[in-house]
C-alpha cells in the first residue's frame, strides 16, 4: 500500500455519487411494498408516513385486525350482502393501520399512500395534524368519499398532490431487486 504523502492525493478517494431517487420515490416504493403485504384480493393499498428529516415513523397496508384468522374474512366486495359479509366490515385501512402504530407524534409528517384517502381516513390524518398527502392513485375520485375527504384536507390546510413514478424508476427498481437475488 501506498503511504499518501502530498496533502493533495487524499483527493483520490473522493468519488461522485448520487441517488437514483427522489426522496418522494424512495417512500412511496415503500408504501407499494407494504401494500404488497395486503392479503385483500380487490385493492392493495399501503402508507408510509415520514417527519420532516425524512425519517419514516410507522408504515401500515390495508389489512385486518392483528391476530384474527384472515381467512375466515369474506374477501368479497359486493356491496349488496349484509354488511358481515362483505370485507368493509372487518379490513382497516391503510393511514389507520399506519397510526395505530405510531409510537409517537405525527404533527408535521408527510403521507405517502399509493391510494387517495377515504373521508374516514382523512379525519383520522387530519386529527392527527400531518402536513402532506403524497398519493400514487386517485382512482375514487368521483365518488362522495373522496370529494368530501379532499374537503377535510382543505379545511385543515394540509396539501395533497400526487406522485407519478416513472417507468425508468419502476424499471431500475426492479432490476435492482433481481441484482440482489444473484
Amino acid at each position: 500500500m501506498t503511504k499518501i504523502t502530498d496533502n493533495s492525493d487524499w483527493r483520490i478517494n473522493y468519488v461522485p455519487v448520487d441517488s437514483k431517487i427522489t426522496w418522494d420515490e424512495y417512500f412511496m416504493l415503500q408504501a407499494m411494498l407494504a401494500s404488497y403485504k395486503s392479503k385483500d384480493p380487490n385493492t392493495k393499498v399501503g402508507c408510509v408516513i415520514v417527519d420532516d428529516h425524512n425519517h419514516q415513523i410507522t408504515m401500515g397496508y390495508n389489512g385486518t385486525i392483528a391476530g384474527i384468522d384472515e381467512t375466515l374474512i369474506p374477501w368479497g366486495n359486493n356491496r349488496e350482502v349484509p354488511l358481515e359479509h362483505q370485507k368493509y366490515g372487518y379490513v382497516i385501512h391503510s393511514e389507520a393501520n399506519a397510526i395505530s402504530h405510531a409510537r409517537g407524534s405525527l404533527t408535521g409528517a408527510k403521507v405517502y399512500v399509493t391510494l387517495f384517502p377515504c373521508n374516514e381516513c382523512a379525519k383520522l390524518l387530519a386529527s392527527h395534524r400531518v402536513r402532506e398527502i403524497i398519493y400514487l392513485s386517485d382512482k375514487y375520485h368521483d365518488t362522495p368519499e373522496n370529494r368530501i375527504a379532499k374537503k377535510i384536507f382543505q379545511m385543515s390546510k394540509i396539501s395533497y398532490r400526487q406522485l407519478s413514478l416513472s417507468s425508468n424508476t419502476v424499471e431500475y427498481f426492479s432490476d435492482y431487486l433481481k441484482s440482489l437475488l444473484k
